[in-house]
């Protein structure tokens, strides 16, 4: 991996920070709504911070929901943790799998104008008290149902995906299973995975009954678990950031949209996570991705950690396979991918996927990562996709205090 000459020339971007943060282990959780997990992460995370509940000058809310609950209005759910939020101006977004990294950006533009010194972003889903068809229902509207629901759910939609690469650049799927091996060995290391086994490759590979296919050439390990679970932030202006005992800067982020619709675009192409990437490198001053240190990156399937090779330059079309057979992606390789377990090992509640994302990235760069660290980490890549790479996000962080 050979340095950009501009890497640590161009300082974070100083009209935010995240300066604390709260997980919940990811799985089937005995919390009975969204409520409950919201709860298990605000507090932490203000106390994380080292922020009083006080200084809070507003709170950003990321959940999905879709038919998860029957209660809409999430952002009022956040002073159930501490009556003195109730006064706070609370918002609730949504943005299909990118819920999460739409809520931090939310709570970074209010900054930016001056309205916030101080906000707190909660992202968080209750999925598993749903049957799994119910739940397949549900993430499928995050398609265009006018010409996807007939694929009869979200995995449907990326078997599609799936079937159309292999059409166009051949069949990987040994590639495919190289990549759940990877980030299912790398799970084991994260204390908040939802699946903590190391599969390994052959059992990725075969198809069988405790391995079958779901939709196209897509098995079970190829696509990410149905998950609860929950993750804040705490974001603050520079100034407010400087008292702060760990700060994590935005060199850039970025947000690019794509047709809704699968048939009005290339499926294999992922035109709209290319352009967010590449926007944030440009303006983080970074010439490649290998000048990255490690990437939390939307392998919702495998299928999508694949081409997300190819958008973010690391090969040309179709060659992605190339990323994942040369150990480029491994955890001690030249650019480690979701060191975490990605959302494959990790797990999917949609709306703290984003939030996830950005925390594992930040803890690496304060050095708090664990078994997961990644030695010597200073900048590190976030690109989180909603719905079938609609909406993507993609923020380049690094330490700043």
């Amino acid at each position: 991996m050979t340095a950009a000459p501009s890497r640590r020339s161009v300082p974070a971007m100083s009209s935010g920070c995240i300066t604390g943060w709260a997980h919940t282990e990811f799985g089937r959780r005995d919390e009975p709504d969204v409520e409950a997990l919201m709860a298990k992460v605000s507090l932490a995370a203000l106390e994380h911070a080292g922020v009083e509940v006080g200084e809070v000058d507003a709170i950003v809310v990321g959940v999905l929901n879709g038919g998860f609950s029957r209660q809409v209005f999430e952002g009022a759910l956040a002073a159930r943790a501490d009556a003195r939020l109730a006064m706070t101006p609370a918002l609730h977004v949504e943005n299909a799998c990118a819920t999460g990294s739409a809520a931090i950006y939310s709570a970074l533009d209010r900054i930016e104008a001056g309205r916030a010194g101080t906000v707190l972003v909660i992202g968080a889903e209750k999925m598993t008290a749903l049957p799994n068809d119910q739940v397949g229902e549900i993430l499928l509207g995050s398609s265009y149902l006018k010409e996807e629901q007939a694929f009869g759910s979200f995995a449907g939609v990326f078997g599609q995906i799936a079937t159309a690469y292999f059409d166009r650049y051949g069949d990987r799927s040994d590639e495919l299973a190289m990549i759940a091996a990877k980030n299912h060995r790398n799970g084991v290391d994260n204390p908040w995975a939802h699946l903590r086994k190391d599969l390994g490759y052959e059992f990725c590979r075969q198809v069988g009954p405790k391995n079958p296919l779901v939709a196209g050439p897509l098995r079970r390990t190829d696509c990410s678990m149905v998950s609860d679970g929950a993750a804040a932030v705490v974001v603050q202006s520079a100034e407010q950031a400087r008292s702060a005992p760990r700060a994590i800067g935005f060199r850039a982020r970025n947000q690019a949209n794509d047709h809704l619709a699968i048939g009005d675009r290339d499926p294999t192409a992922f035109d709209g996570p290319r352009a967010a990437w590449s926007a944030s490198l440009a303006e983080a001053g970074i010439g490649s991705t290998l000048d990255l240190d490690l990437v939390e990156l939307h392998d919702c399937f495998t299928i999508a950690e694949l081409i997300l090779y190819e958008a973010m330059g690391l090969a040309e079309p179709g060659e992605g396979r190339r990323v994942i057979r040369e150990g480029v992606a491994d955890p001690h390789g030249p650019l480690p991918v979701n060191r975490s377990g990605g959302l494959k090992a990790k797990g999917h509640p949609i709306g703290a996927t984003g939030v996830s994302q950005h925390i594992m990235v930040a803890q690496q760069l304060v050095g708090e990562a664990g078994a997961m660290q990644v030695e010597g980490a200073q900048v590190g890549g976030v690109l989180n996709m909603g719905g079938a790479a609609v909406a993507s996000y993609a923020s380049i962080l690094e330490r700043v205090g």
